[in-house]
């Protein structure tokens, strides 16, 4: 069988690289796209793994489809995007600037897009193709001081829906996942109090890690997965349950 190659925007942080790592041991060839100035993130790592960097600002449309471009004539194909890259700028919406507002939906929303954009065609033309979106429960559930991330994390899931239906046909999944709060480098800034509070408000009792987020995204992005799309999967330790 052909090794898949797959793109993991964010993918030296400490979600985006749990990924990589998950995709990687699954027997992909993955890329970890990220900012240049994280380059030396991803070399202090060590990299047994079929892992490699490329720099990418997502939230650069024509870089973007140079970057698409480029993997596809240096890999054959490109075959899984997990677009996990993400800010955040919080404040209350009364304090917000247009600048957090944008910086926001630029990165964690219009990001998304512009790397689908540009991959969709090869992934039809190839018949072929996994997108996995990475939301969060904010965007579920709204968020104190996060109007500009809860919104762009619910159009993320929007997106999902609506271009699952249009590439559905051709081969292609496109499904989102939910992280609620993950042991990241954010969570572990938190202030021990607020820590230990919202240990207590999920009802597994901890944290999620990293690789709970990978597991899934690993799942949904195999190729015997070809039956799921358009669908949120919520890895939030039950802190928020639906249908």
């Amino acid at each position: 069988m052909t090794q898949r190659v797959a793109v993991v925007t964010g993918g030296t942080g400490g979600l985006g690289s749990e990924i990589c790592k998950a995709l990687a041991r699954a027997g992909r060839r993955v890329i970890a796209a990220d900012l240049p100035a994280r380059a030396a993130d991803f070399q202090d790592e060590p990299h047994e793994l079929d892992i490699h960097f490329e720099p990418l600002d997502v939230g650069d449309f024509d870089a973007c489809g140079t970057f698409i471009e480029r993997m596809q004539q240096q890999h054959g194909s490109l075959d899984i995007l997990i677009n996990n890259a993400g800010i955040t700028r919080d404040a209350t919406l009364r304090k917000m600037d247009r600048a957090q507002w944008d910086a926001v939906l630029d990165i964690n929303l219009s990001g998304a897009f512009n790397l689908c954009r540009h991959a969709i065609e090869g992934m039809q033309g190839r018949g072929f193709g996994r997108i996995v979106n990475i939301s969060s429960v904010s965007g579920q559930t709204g968020n104190f001081g996060q109007t500009n991330y809860a919104a762009a994390k619910a159009g993320l899931h929007g997106l999902t829906m609506s271009l699952a239906r249009e590439v559905a046909a051709k081969g292609i999944t496109v499904n989102s996942v939910s992280p609620g709060y993950i042991d990241t480098g954010m969570a572990q800034a938190m202030p021990a109090e607020v820590r230990e509070r919202t240990i207590a408000s999920v009802p597994v009792g901890r944290i999620g890690a990293p690789s709970d987020i990978a597991r899934t995204v690993a799942f949904l992005s195999d190729d015997a997965a070809g039956y799921i799309t358009g669908a949120n999967i919520p890895v939030n330790g039950g802190l928020f349950m639906s249908f």
